[in-house]
This record gives C-alpha cells, sequence and structure tokens, in this order.
C-alpha cells in the first residue's frame, strides 16, 4: 500500500511565475530602441557577458560596461539600470494564488531563480508573508 506524503513545501521560480521574465531579448530590444543602442552589437556584447554575470561574477556595472557602456553614452548607468528593473512587473494572480496556498494548506514557500540576483530584487518582498 502506498504511503501518502503530505507536501509541506512549494518550490516557486520568479522570473517568468511571479514575475515578467528577466532582461529576456524584447526588453533588451526596447532598450535598443529607447536608448538608441546598436542591437545587434548590444545582443552579441550581452550573449558573451550574461552567463557569467548570471552565475554573479560579475556584477551589473561590469555587465553593462561590456554590454552598453563600452563607449560613452548620452545617459548613465543610473538611468539605464532604472530602465532595465522598471521591466520586471508582478503577476499579482499568481502571488495571490500563492499567498492563498500557503494559507490554505499551510506551506513553506521556497522561491528560487535562475536568473541575476539584481534582476530579481524584489523592493517589497513582503508580498509572500501573510
Amino acid at each position: 500500500m502506498k504511503r501518502e506524503i503530505p507536501i509541506t513545501t512549494l518550490f516557486v521560480d520568479i522570473g517568468g511565475v511571479l514575475l515578467t521574465d528577466g532582461w529576456v531579448h524584447e526588453f533588451r530590444k526596447l532598450a535598443a530602441k529607447t536608448f538608441h543602442l546598436d542591437l545587434e552589437e548590444m545582443e552579441k556584447r550581452h550573449n558573451q557577458s550574461f552567463d557569467t554575470y548570471e552565475l554573479d561574477k560579475l556584477t551589473i556595472e561590469e555587465y553593462l560596461n561590456r554590454v552598453v557602456f563600452y563607449e560613452k553614452r548620452s545617459f548613465t548607468q543610473a538611468q539605464f539600470r532604472k530602465f532595465m528593473f522598471d521591466q520586471s512587473k508582478p503577476y499579482p494572480k499568481m502571488i495571490e494564488l500563492i499567498r492563498r496556498l500557503k494559507a490554505q494548506y499551510g506551506l513553506k514557500i521556497v522561491v528560487v531563480s535562475n536568473e541575476a540576483r539584481e534582476l530579481n530584487a524584489l523592493e517589497n518582498s513582503s508580498w509572500m508573508s501573510s
């Protein structure tokens, strides 16, 4: 006879589940248009550096120096970072579902991500408490 094991923990991804995907192609394309960058060059540089950045072996400043600020720009890194972070939007229905599951079943919630820490830094991490 099978013994049922209760579910005690729910593992939830951030990018694409709780929030929009991080620094995906569509957001880089929008950045290139917004900041008048060469998208092809930016994509090439992104592809050479992003894995290292995602592994926390580069800071966001180092990543941006390689991908965008390898030459003088008319905007600052702070302006560009703000644009990047502004692309991360919550999925309120999904967040509410996770809250309900946590409350209803007394689950522990573990939030995981394979994206760079800075891209997924939540301004208010209290969305999981209830």
